[in-house]
């Protein structure tokens, strides 16, 4: 998969970018072209080799009609989770390297249910912030659509399996 300069990205586990350049360097006597990518959020910039990106899980923003799909996953039912904090970590750490965003929003709803019976460790409310970030940001682009206009879809969805939209923890 190949993005031009303006493209919107998505980098597993930051959240939404945009391509800002594409260049070349050299390494030796071998050339490797870069992307330029600049993270929103945070207004890092990271380069990502081409010959890596699919690797690394450097994605497109997702599609409106997968956007409906995780609204639904949200509003319906209760998830698993592992009782063993060290278990459930790992487990959802890999989830939210993958970059798929269902993933995403699967630690997201976990997270919130065990949110309800008992506090979060301070890596779990990270954790849930950070799934809360990518899952607003792809439904704001995907959607074309504020921030906030996001988080009241976000919190339509979760009220119906009985959740709330927590603020920044």
């Amino acid at each position: 998969m190949t993005f031009q300069i303006g493209d919107k990205v998505v980098y597993p586990n930051q959240g939404v970018g945009i391509i800002e350049n594409i260049s070349t360097r050299s390494f030796g006597s071998a050339y490797e072209k870069f992307y330029l990518l600049r993270l929103g959020c945070q207004s890092i910039t990271v380069l990502v080799p081409f010959s890596h990106a699919a690797n690394i899980g450097l994605r497109r923003v997702t599609k409106d009609r997968e956007i409906s799909r995780i609204l639904s996953f949200l509003s319906n039912g209760w998830c698993a989770t592992h009782s063993d904090w060290k278990v459930r970590f790992k487990e959802n750490t890999e989830k939210m390297q993958s970059g798929d965003l269902l993933k995403a929003a699967e630690v997201f709803k976990a997270l919130l249910q065990l949110h309800v019976d008992k506090p979060l460790s301070f890596r779990e409310k990270k954790m849930l912030d950070r799934a809360r970030h990518m899952l607003l940001a792809e439904i704001s682009i995907a959607r074309n659509v504020a921030e906030i206009q996001a988080a009241a879809m976000l919190q339509r969805a979760l009220g119906k399996a009985g959740l709330t939209l927590p603020a920044v923890l």
